[in-house]
């Protein structure tokens, strides 16, 4: 049997294992089954590894992208490393394991598949990112690849970044596409948002919300009152879990079963 997972704190609010099972059967992909190891400390993530022997790859979600890092061996270059963060795990026959981030493709191909569909460039837009987590590092990357420039909004002010507070008229109108890259709003706490002025969003705007569960947050609800466009992150999930698949069975690493 060839194990997958997701570790993170809390998963309540994850759709990973019901993507993944559908996957399986849709597919037909035998031998192959996918869980969720909640985890309250990644002190315990050691300890997985190396109980559960059929384990070839996990998903890291929330709060562990960044801090995964320590305890893996090896990072790509060309995503993890440059990102600072991790969000998917190989693990090789001998045990040893090495990071990926594939949030940056799920993030980039969905936006750019968004505004193509609205018949827009994205190119020329400013973003504003709220937070600034794992998730907030492949989005800035993959912000800076498309050439759009960005401001970081954080719940402190700092050399890079404006607080909420500061978030006036005039930089709500200047950013048309703001990105809440925290878990705010996140199922069960359907009631939370960022606290942001919706009151100078306009039809202009694009709200897009990583978080998927509910499939409309209130942060997303907020900007359809004020009549911006918005998407939530079910897409962006799709497309990075489907590079995760690609890392963990790509030929010159095949499990001998």
């Amino acid at each position: 049997m060839n194990l997958y997972g997701l570790i993170g704190y809390p998963l309540t609010h994850s759709f990973s294992k019901r993507y993944f099972t559908d996957k399986f059967i849709r597919e037909k992909i035998k031998e192959s089954s996918y869980e969720l190891f909640e985890i309250k400390s990644l002190d315990e993530l050691p300890e997985l590894l190396k109980k559960k022997h059929d384990l070839r790859g996990l998903n890291v979600t929330i709060p562990y992208k960044k801090d995964v890092i320590a305890f893996l061996d090896d990072l790509d270059d060309a995503s993890a490393e440059r990102i600072g963060a991790v969000n998917t795990i190989k693990i090789y026959a001998d045990g040893s394991t090495k990071g990926f981030n594939t949030d940056y493709y799920g993030f980039q191909q969905s936006l750019v598949e968004w505004f193509d569909k609205r018949g827009e460039s994205c190119k020329y837009i400013k973003a504003l990112v709220l937070g600034n987590g794992g998730a907030a590092k492949a989005v800035q990357v993959a912000l800076k690849d498309l050439e759009m420039e960005y401001t970081l909004v954080s719940r402190q002010k700092s050399d890079d970044c404006v607080s909420y507070e500061g978030l006036t008229q005039e930089v709500i109108e200047g950013h048309r596409l703001i990105i809440n890259t925290t878990p705010l709003g996140t199922f069960p706490n359907t009631e939370e948002c960022p606290m942001i002025p919706y009151q100078w969003i306009t039809r202009s705007h694009y709200l897009y919300d990583l978080v998927y569960n509910p499939a409309e947050t209130l942060f997303l609800k907020k900007g359809t009152e004020q009549g911006a466009a918005t998407m939530n992150g079910l897409k962006m999930l799709e497309l990075q879990a489907e590079k995760a698949w690609e890392i963990w069975t790509t030929e010159e690493n095949l499990w001998s079963v």
